[in-house]
């Protein structure tokens, strides 16, 4: 697999855990199954008409029937077209687009998938996907923690602080790359990290609702 990148390394991980685990195994998206988040997976590529709302929530009602109908697919058929991974025509079928729009979102929804038992570690990541997730960090802290109603700053056990939200009182969340992600793509409740702060500010930032 080395000539793979970290997005199609996630993405082929995620696809045979949902061969080994079945369609109807939990996650940490809701009460959606892994047959519901590989459906949100095949659309979010290949239904950009459904894909709408995912942002839009006036359009999440036509997502939702959309999602669905991708759903009642045959399960080993659905796990093989999350596996293809983009269509010629999608605009991430480029490998540099690819690496922005998916390495994040394969590595936090592959860690859905394990984290939904009461079974789990963190994995060892590869130095290539956890550069790749240093970047997507830098990038998004900001717009992923914008709700919050204190200051966050991220401290990397290697690597530079990263300002989330400039604000006052705020809390410091230390911890390795991978579960700094987790941490402001909303899975706070399942990322491996230690949070600094006083204790009215630390549950206010543990129960915040982050995400685009």
């Amino acid at each position: 697999m080395a000539s793979t990148t970290p997005a199609q390394q996630e993405r082929a991980e995620l696809s045979d855990l949902f061969d080994e685990i079945g369609p109807d195994a939990p996650t940490l998206c809701g009460d959606w199954t892994t047959r519901d988040l590989a459906a949100h997976l095949v659309m979010r590529e290949r239904r950009p008409d459904g894909a709408v709302g995912i942002v839009f929530s006036k359009a999440a009602g036509y997502s939702d029937k959309v999602q669905a109908k991708i759903a009642a697919t045959e399960w080993d058929d659905l796990v093989d077209t999350v596996r293809s991974g983009p269509p010629m025509w999608s605009p991430t079928k480029i490998s540099a687009n690819d690496k922005l729009a998916n390495t994040a979102d394969f590595y936090v929804h592959l860690e859905d998938v394990r984290r939904a038992g009461d079974d789990w570690e963190p994995r060892e990541l590869d130095p290539e996907l956890e550069q790749a997730l240093t970047s997507v960090l830098a990038r998004m802290a900001k717009p992923l923690t914008r709700s919050s109603a204190v200051g966050i700053v991220l401290e990397p056990v290697d690597g530079e602080p990263i300002v989330a939200k400039d604000a006052e009182p705020s809390v410091t969340v230390r911890g390795p790359i991978g579960e700094l992600v987790l941490f402001v793509y909303g899975r706070q409740a399942h990322s491996r990290v230690e949070v600094f702060g006083d204790d009215e500010s630390i549950a206010a930032v543990q129960a915040a609702e982050f995400g685009i």
